[in-house]
């Protein structure tokens, strides 16, 4: 190391035959800790900036010597190489590892021994299952003694990845992997089984491709990785309990008596459930104290971000715009699907059968509003993840119209004066806090932010009835929200106004939502609305 050390010393003042001579001693080594990836690194950079030089093609050569050896070690370095023979526009990590950085850091923490399981959340299209096959063949080539496991629900999605996979380690043309692995050859292979062996044939071989319901006791084994992918295979199957215990029963009993200990677990794709696995080990995981060791992370990027801006906006046609999605939306609107839509591309499982607010059970406006009284119901927030949600509403006397909504999880300093603003736009005559002894602060400095711009209406707090949860308040509501209540059609929805319908949406009387402030935001509007009629003066005749 000492004598790399000097040469690399003068490779950083620009002598290409240092370059060459480190490269040497790195790749006749055999040592690949910290400080000679460091070495590697700068000289994958020094080559880089060198084809600009006297010897432009010699300084390539480094470049592509540097990055063939930290290949071996770096997992977006080793995709970039794998593909240099492709042309840009047809390679898969290129364009698109901006959206999916997240996806290869993770990767990589599980390779180096940082995490014990990952959970990964993706929408279709987005490339999570090829990033895991180009994961699965370096962590094979890396070694190629251990056994790995792939898993789906069904034969054909395990015979796909299983070709795919072949077809990266079998076609040079293409792919670079015999360059980076060049003694983990194929030496055995089974369509029938789907089975390969990278090296040398073993009695568990290097790969296995099996389906959840295929024979997996007995004929598989995992010591170096196994994925779980896509497990449960669809609403239908989610919407049934039954179907859901035989499933996680499998995933217990078959897939994860497989692992060998200290082998580490890749779990994705749909988030259809609650109940399905994935959901069921992250309650574990975060749950149960005897798993509070396991070294865990999530990665789940929905399609939309909090801004309605697309998270997979890609070159060369590979991406998905935020029209795009958007468009994919209103189609799931119309056909009365929204909680499809939360689940494959949002990330945000819904229970089926216990969702409270149906998009196909609800009503519905364009245009303009009607006249009526005018009053906002506010659930208050300090932020922290907590959103202050207050639906603005126009009580016409016989339905409730809902033309906007202020809708945030920040801060107080950003909620109230979005508040006070609503008040002033929409003419608000009559405001509720739902109220506590932390958030009475709230209410004093909204009421004192009012009078200083000279708005006098009436500002009132309710504290909840404690007799009943929070949930069961918004279930009593719910039937008048769905009868009563007019909301925004989708496509003239404002962007918060379509976040605060999609927690609505979500609200289920199985399982817990994630966040609840919108539809119990609403519930207070309908209580409100109930006292109003109650409260209505009718002038009348004197009686003689």
């Amino acid at each position: 190391m000492t004598l790399l050390n000097k040469v690399m010393a003068r490779a950083a003042k620009g002598d290409l035959g240092a370059a060459v001579d480190a490269l040497t001693l790195l790749e006749n080594s055999g040592i690949r800790e910290d400080v000679a990836l460091d070495h590697a690194r700068k000289l994958r950079d020094l080559g880089r900036h060198g084809v600009n030089r006297k010897d432009p093609e010699r300084w390539y050569d480094v470049w592509e010597r540097a990055m063939r050896w930290l290949a071996f070690s770096e997992f977006t370095t080793f995709m970039e190489y794998l593909e240099l023979d492709r042309p840009e526009e047809a390679r898969f990590w290129i364009p698109r590892r901006k959206p999916l950085a997240r996806v290869a850091t993770a990767l990589q923490d599980v390779a180096d021994g940082k995490l014990d399981e990952l959970v990964i959340n993706l929408p279709p299209r987005t490339g999570k299952t090829t990033i895991t096959m180009f994961w699965l063949v370096w962590m094979m080539g890396r070694d190629p003694e251990k056994s790995h496991l792939y898993t789906s629900f069904s034969d054909t999605v395990t015979s796909a990845f299983y070709r795919g996979v072949r077809e990266i380690i079998e076609d040079p043309y293409t792919y670079r992997y015999a360059d980076i692995f060049p003694t983990a050859p194929v030496v055995s292979t089974n369509a029938k089984d789907n089975t390969l062996d990278l090296h040398r044939k073993k009695r568990y071989a290097t790969l296995t491709c099996r389906s959840i319901d295929g024979t997996l006791n007995g004929a598989c084994d995992a010591s170096g990785a196994m994925i779980g992918d896509d497990l449960c295979s669809g609403i239908e199957e989610a919407k049934s309990p039954l179907r859901m215990d035989n499933l996680n029963g499998k995933v217990n009993n078959d897939w994860l008596s497989r692992r060998k200990q200290g082998c580490p677990v890749v779990w994705m794709g749909t988030r259809w459930s609650l109940q399905d696995p994935m959901g069921r080990r992250e309650k574990i995981l975060t749950e149960d104290t005897n798993f509070e060791k396991v070294r865990w992370r999530k990665v789940s990027i929905p399609a939309l971000d909090s801004q309605e801006q697309s998270n997979f906006v890609m070159p060369y046609g590979v991406g998905f715009s935020r029209q795009d999605y958007r468009r994919i939306r209103a189609q799931f609107e119309r056909d009365e699907d929204i909680a499809s839509w939360l689940a494959m591309y949002q990330q945000q499982p819904v229970e089926r059968q216990g969702a409270v607010f149906d998009p196909a059970k609800m009503r519905f406006f364009s245009g303009d509003v009607p006249k009526g009284r005018v009053f906002m119901a506010v659930d208050p927030a300090f932020g922290g993840g907590d959103y202050t949600a207050a639906p603005i509403c126009v009580d016409t006397g016989e339905d409730v119209y809902v033309p906007a909504v202020v809708f945030s999880n920040e801060e107080k300093d950003v909620t109230m004066p979005l508040l006070v603003d609503a008040v002033l736009d929409w003419k608000v005559e009559r405001v509720q806090f739902e109220a506590n002894k932390m958030l009475q602060s709230y209410v004093d400095e909204f009421r004192r932010l009012l009078r200083a711009r000279g708005i006098r209406i009436t500002v009132t707090s309710q504290p909840a009835n404690t007799r009943y949860s929070k949930a069961d308040r918004i279930h009593d509501k719910a039937p008048d929200i769905r009868k009563h209540f007019l909301f925004l059609e989708s496509n003239e929805q404002p962007r918060d106004y379509t976040r605060f319908m999609q927690q609505v949406y979500a609200f289920t009387s199985k399982g817990s939502a994630k966040h609840d402030d919108a539809p119990d935001s609403l519930a207070m509007a309908a209580s409100m609305v109930y006292r109003f009629q109650n409260d209505r003066a009718e002038i009348f005749r004197r009686p003689i």
